[in-house]
């Protein structure tokens, strides 16, 4: 996503595997466009126009305007499990894993704002069969928050009267961030992902700060 990186905000890693160079320009467009101009607003022209190339070109990569964002999706998503899977399974405490998992979710959201508001508002635009494998994915990462603050309400750290319900306000609230967040703002992502980590363990009951 090297137009998005020159600006000093999202990052191309997401898009590392993707091959070949044209295949790879064509996500990063499709990401500027979606988010720009909404899924439905947008066409394979304006998507083949900001890479570069021309509409036909396009169709050699991906078949349909619904496959790039279905790649977009599944790619951002899969991040999600990723970060939030490794704070469910690592060392230290319930409060410790919930703020690591917070900070770091919000940060990519942060980040990525760009990438981050197509995979997470257009998600109703996927053909049937795409939105149900990104649905399940997107309900194996709730269920890791829901782990995380089921072990620290089983340890006495946290008190969570609904597990569920917080586990969701809790996923709601980062990704949020994509919504607002801007480059040019008053905080760094770094700074905006402490700041929500500690709202997280307010959230749940604990007292002892991110």
């Amino acid at each position: 996503m090297d137009a998005e990186a020159g600006r000093g905000g999202e990052r191309a890693e997401e898009w590392a595997d993707v091959t070949p160079d044209a295949a790879r320009r064509l996500l990063a467009a499709a990401v500027e466009a979606f988010a720009e101009r909404g899924y439905h607003a947008t066409t394979t022209r304006d998507i083949a126009g900001r890479a570069g190339m021309s509409p036909a070109a396009l169709y050699i990569h991906y078949r349909t305007k619904e496959e790039l964002l279905y790649r977009i999706s599944g790619v951002g998503h899969r991040l999600a499990l990723d970060i939030i899977g490794r704070a469910r399974d690592g060392a230290g405490s319930a409060a410790e894993r919930l703020a690591d998992a917070v900070r770091a979710f919000v940060r990519w959201h942060a980040e990525h704002h760009t990438t981050a508001r197509v995979v997470q508002y257009e998600l109703g635009a996927l053909a049937e069969e795409h939105h149900a494998e990104i649905v399940g994915t997107r309900r194996e990462t709730d269920a890791a928050v829901r782990a995380i603050v089921e072990d620290g309400v089983a340890a006495g750290e946290f008190d969570v009267p609904d597990v569920p319900g917080t586990s969701l306000a809790l996923l709601s609230l980062c990704v949020d961030v994509a919504r607002w967040f801007r480059e040019d703002g008053k905080r760094t992502p770094e700074e905006v992902g402490d700041l929500y980590a500690g709202l997280a363990l307010r959230m749940v009951g604990h007292g002892g700060g991110a």
